[in-house]
């Protein structure tokens, strides 16, 4: 038998077919980000403020590395640009990129009220208090009575807030935290209209404006030490 390879019809020796030899996919290549890379949260930066706070208010910092530490730190986007700002102070804790023990964490607090813009005390009274949303614009008139409005729980949602009083024969009582803007002031006849104005630390942080009139009645707007505000919306900083 011959066993030779035959041959086609013009003579050529036909080449066996071998399957393609099947090169494994490249796995991509990843390399982990570094942890002064990693981006920071609107919570990391709001702590930061918090510290820069404290020790401006213990004169660790001077105004103007304060203001210039505050807008850095809300301009922030890393962990690596946050920690500079407070690793000279040495009666805090660096900022750290570990989370907080669970010890640490605060409950989430109560959704704060929506109210109206207008309160309206005739012959009676009105009182605002606790959590509730003020926004830019709020109005107060006291007609033989009497108008409380205390904003230092309240949680801001303007960088701006102006309230405008009419008080006639009766009287509106107006407390901020310690650590906003306030300013302002009204007309008063027979009557008083006392605003005890104060600038803020921070130079992002929410402003309270006053004004308006007081017949035969009063109006007071002061801030109310030991009440902080930490809920506000910040000003936008130009990036």
């Amino acid at each position: 038998m011959d066993n030779s390879p035959s041959q086609d019809d013009q003579g050529q020796v036909p080449v066996p077919m071998t399957k393609p030899e099947l090169k494994p996919e490249p796995r991509p290549h990843t390399t982990p980000v570094a942890e002064a890379e990693l981006r920071a949260s609107d919570a990391d930066r709001e702590r930061v403020a918090d510290l820069l706070r404290d020790a401006y208010a213990e004169g660790r910092l001077t105004m103007e590395e304060h203001s210039e530490r505050i807008e850095a730190a809300y301009n922030a986007k890393t962990f690596g640009e946050l920690a500079p700002l407070t690793r000279d102070l040495p009666a805090h804790r660096p900022i750290s990129m570990e989370k907080p023990p669970l010890a640490d964490v605060r409950p989430p607090l109560p959704p704060a009220r929506q109210e109206s813009p207008s309160m309206v005390a005739i012959f009676g009274g009105a009182s605002r208090k606790g959590r509730w949303r003020v926004g830019s614009h709020l109005r107060a008139v006291a007609v033989f009575g009497g108008v409380e409005i205390d904003l230092t729980d309240a949680v801001f949602e303007s960088p701006e807030v102006v309230i405008e009083v009419a008080a006639v024969f009766g009287g509106v009582d107006i407390k901020v935290p310690e650590n906003v803007s306030l300013h302002g002031g009204g007309v008063g006849i027979f009557g008083g209209f006392d605003v005890k104005e104060q600038t803020a630390a921070d130079p992002y942080a929410p402003v309270v404006r006053v004004k308006g009139a007081a017949v035969f009645g009063g109006c007071e707007a002061k801030p109310r030490r030991g009440k902080k505000l930490r809920e506000w919306v910040r000003k936008q900083l130009d990036q």
